[in-house]
């Protein structure tokens, strides 16, 4: 399953790849409690669905976390839209296509959340892009 919203915030891949990171994702999201430990691209949280190991992966346009130890396989991206400069997009999946409706809306709040939390920051992320490059860092995978 897959879900999707966008935030209406301009925020350059540059600046989405410098500002979220796993040290601060309980800034950003409410669904994300508390960060447990961050060690670089590696840690673990504790969230809605409890606690687990937290993966972080520079992707074209933005960002990549993964819950390696889910048995949903759940994953999101936070990316800057192509086509829409003042858009991030949010976009969460796990490996099934049903699942009982808590969980599933769970996942859309989950969703919500980041969008929240990024439209929040808009001060903080426009002051950022206006001294940092447009340019995509390296995509290491």
């Amino acid at each position: 399953m897959e879900f999707y919203t966008s935030a209406g915030i301009n925020l350059p891949p540059l600046l989405i790849q410098r500002n979220i990171h796993i040290a601060n994702l309980a800034d950003y999201c409410a669904s994300i409690e508390k960060v447990l430990s961050c060690q670089g691209d590696k840690g673990e949280v504790y969230c809605v669905w409890g606690e687990f190991k937290v993966h972080r992966e520079l992707i074209r346009q933005g960002v990549r976390f993964t819950l390696p130890g889910c048995q949903n396989a759940l994953q999101w991206t936070i990316t800057a839209a192509v086509d829409a400069p003042a858009i991030v997009q949010i976009h969460c999946s796990i490996d099934r296509p049903e699942h009982d409706e808590d969980f599933i809306e769970s996942i859309r709040q989950f969703v919500e959340d980041w969008k929240q939390g990024l439209e929040a920051g808009k001060t903080s992320a426009r002051q950022a892009s206006s001294t940092a490059a447009a340019d995509c860092l390296p995509v290491y995978g």
